[in-house]
């Protein structure tokens, strides 16, 4: 999935889980309880437990990976439903008491969309503070087209569910946004069923984090690609803080550049086949 189309996903995705959160808030009833920020809590809790899912999976989707795809979704849903709970309540207050209006729902829904964003770097293969910037932008923006499309449209429930479906795609989109522009390296892959696929890398570049395997196995693999000629973890990807090393353990061999490699430090636009699978690496200095 080139990044257009990630990007794309991740609004597709997050706009679901916001019409979803709307019907399920709706057919619950809007009002749970007579306090207001009780009531506020308690939607909002609704709404980012939906957005927080949808967009957990959509990293997990993009790949083919059922696992990563259910342990992203259920963090993110749980994280979401408590940046919900907090978010909603925050944007009443600020907009009740501080008088900041449609810059006090922004803000409110900005907290919403951070820490959306800290799942997905939690779970996901960026660094937690860049998923964070986009989720914080992503929920700004999308608080004041929810906030503007409410007071625009004359039914309530229409601008809330047409409101929620843009805040929704607003924090997806911005979360993969701020991940691709900001991206050190990744692997785009150029054939076989994933061909188009990227996956972000910063995340585990630190010097002193854990290798994380390549493979077929979405059990034993950080980085599935569903080949049959690929090992089940069929190489393993370390980083020294500046660069990345990649180490075959295979039976079939990994080559570099057409040349079979045991341990190697990869370059910029260096090709890696695995299987029949050709992967192209990625780096910005």
């Amino acid at each position: 999935m080139n990044r257009r189309m990630r990007s794309y996903y991740y609004a597709l995705l997050g706009a679901i889980g916001g019409l979803v959160g709307w019907q399920i808030s709706d057919l619950l009833g809007l009002s749970f309880s007579s306090n207001l920020y009780m009531s506020e809590a308690l939607v909002g809790a609704l709404i980012g437990l939906s957005v927080g899912l949808f967009i957990g999976l959509t990293e997990g989707a993009l790949t083919r990976n059922p696992v990563q795809a259910l342990r992203s979704g259920l963090f993110s849903g749980l994280l979401g439903m408590g940046a919900g709970a907090i978010g909603l309540p925050l944007s009443e207050y600020l907009f009740q008491f501080v008088g900041a209006g449609i810059i006090g729902r922004a803000l409110g829904w900005g907290v919403f969309g951070l820490l959306i964003g800290l799942a997905e770097g939690v779970v996901g293969k960026t660094q937690a503070w860049k998923g964070m910037l986009g989720g914080f932008l992503g929920g700004a923006f999308g608080g004041i087209m929810l906030e503007s499309v409410h007071n625009w449209l004359q039914d309530p429930l229409t601008g809330k569910a047409a409101g929620l479906v843009l805040l929704g795609a607003s924090v997806g989109a911005f979360i993969s946004l701020i991940t691709v522009l900001l991206s050190r390296a990744w692997l785009e892959v150029k054939s076989g069923k994933l061909k188009g696929t990227e996956f972000m890398l910063d995340k585990f570049m630190s010097k002193g984090f854990p290798s994380i395997a390549i493979g077929s196995s979405p059990l034993k693999s950080e980085i599935v690609l569903p080949d049959p000629d690929i090992a089940p973890q069929h190489a393993m990807l370390s980083g020294d803080g500046m660069h990345f090393n990649l180490k075959d353990m295979s039976l079939s061999g990994t080559f570099i550049n057409n040349r079979k490699i045991e341990h190697v430090q990869l370059a910029n636009g260096q090709r890696i086949r695995m299987g029949n699978t050709d992967l192209v690496y990625h780096e910005k200095r």
